[in-house]
């Protein structure tokens, strides 16, 4: 017997209360439920060496902030944990809720691929499609293994696949003036 989308399952943000806390990463997205276990070592490795890099060049510029894995509370249907966000000062100072969770767009937001044809739906399609929405400037989608990122930037009210860049290229973005990070610099 087929489900119809009005007899399917919709999760929201007061269901994930009820999960059990074992390390495990519950995202919402439109509803639907999805967890992870925890990531391999080179995922978490290209995840902080991004915050590194975010991180470094916001404390010398002072323009904003990064941070890993924070919690995104857009809707009680769209609750997710992006591994690396940046955020204008201007922006981070509304976007905070008491609990500390983001509750709008940051300008910036960078998700590490984990394997499996499940987690790329969820980060190339769904995420994509979500933060597009929402109203994010500019979303890297990181392949860790072929050591590639994809920059996806604001046009038109949505966001459109602008580079492919490899190993050799370098890392930019009108969000950060003066930002520059080699790509193989992010894998080394």
């Amino acid at each position: 017997m087929s489900q119809t989308i009005s007899d399917k399952v919709r999760w929201t943000t007061a269901d994930l209360e009820l999960l059990p806390d074992n390390g495990d990463r519950y995202e919402i997205i439109d509803g639907e439920l999805f967890m992870t276990r925890a990531p391999h070592w080179g995922h978490q490795e290209a995840c902080g060496n991004f915050y590194l890099e975010l991180k470094t060049w916001s404390r010398s510029t002072g323009l904003g902030r990064a941070a890993i894995n924070p919690g995104l509370i857009f809707t009680d249907a769209d609750n997710v944990i992006p591994d690396v966000v940046w955020a204008s000062n201007e922006r981070l100072a509304i976007l905070l809720d008491e609990a500390g969770h983001l509750t709008a767009a940051p300008e910036l937001i960078v998700e590490i691929l984990s394997p499996g044809a499940d987690n790329q739906r969820r980060d190339r399609d769904l995420k994509l499609r979500l933060y597009s929405v929402r109203g994010v400037q500019e979303y890297w989608v990181v392949n860790w293994r072929l050591q590639q990122i994809e920059v996806y930037r604001r046009e038109k009210a949505s966001l459109k696949l602008i580079a492919t860049l490899l190993r050799n290229d370098e890392l930019t973005s009108p969000l950060l003036p003066g930002f520059s990070c080699s790509v193989g610099q992010i894998f080394a």
